[in-house]
């Protein structure tokens, strides 16, 4: 499984171009990673798909220096699972 990247936004779609997985995370003004949406397509759910996302997602936003703000409701439940990243937020 290899998502693809840009600034603020990692996802995944099939060979159509159908979304499977993203995670979004706009940069606000103040130097700040909206984490705003996660979403996983039912085909891929309980594979751990959305982990990787968000995993993706810190990984992108610590090598542009920036902080995470988890809005969405996946987001938050996962920094809370994860304290390892609490710097970020």
């Amino acid at each position: 499984m290899k998502f693809q990247e840009k600034p603020g936004h990692i996802f995944l779609t099939d060979d159509s171009g159908k979304m499977l997985a993203e995670v979004t995370f706009p940069t606000s003004g103040d130097g700040v990673a909206v984490i705003n949406h996660t979403f996983v397509d039912p085909s891929l759910r309980g594979q751990g798909v959305a982990d990787k996302l968000l995993s993706a997602a810190v990984k992108q936003i610590r090598s542009n220096n920036l902080k995470a703000r988890p809005t969405c409701s996946y987001a938050v439940q996962w920094f809370q699972r994860h304290p390892e990243h609490a710097d970020l937020l």
